[in-house]
């Protein structure tokens, strides 16, 4: 069965940097909003980059907002082989439009990718758009393969660059 990407991009029209995932997980789409397993590192590490909360949705969007984060992702629709969110079972993916999407917030400047399969999905159509393009570690419960600690580190020079 196909599923379709049903809620928007996070984005204001002075975002700077977007970050993008590949796909939901089926925790994202039961709570309709980026990084929502309760175990995924994205929004601890956020929070640790720039101690501000992120307890709710609003906390986490207004946290974007101030800091010009846009969140999207790279499929807007594939197939599961299985009925978890691990990115090796996404398959016959549909590509999201970035070249509309970039042309819309001209004020992105890089794009960072949280994790190879978002790089990935990306790369089949839109390699060539001349845009920064910098992948850091998955923040997914699966990869733990890395710290916490190394992670934050890598998202925080990723992000002290765009800002400079």
């Amino acid at each position: 069965m196909t599923e379709h990407h049903t809620f928007e991009p996070l984005i204001f029209s002075d975002s700077k940097v977007l970050i993008l995932g590949s796909f939901p997980s089926i925790k994202s789409f039961k709570e309709g909003f980026y990084y929502a397993h309760p175990r995924n590192q994205f929004w601890p590490i956020l929070a640790a980059i720039y101690k501000e909360p992120v307890q709710t949705k609003e906390d986490k969007i207004a946290l974007c907002k101030k800091y010009n984060i846009a969140l999207f992702d790279s499929a807007s629709s594939l197939q599961r082989e299985a009925k978890n969110s691990s990115d090796t079972n996404l398959k016959n993916i549909t590509v999201n439009n970035f070249e509309t999407l970039l042309a819309k917030y001209p004020n992105i400047q890089t794009i960072l990718f949280t994790g190879k399969k978002a790089e990935q999905i990306f790369n089949t159509k839109y390699k060539h758009l001349q845009i920064k393009k910098v992948l850091l570690p998955s923040t997914s419960p699966a990869y733990a393969s890395m710290k916490l600690e190394e992670k934050l580190a890598k998202y925080k020079e990723a992000l002290s660059h765009v800002f400079q």
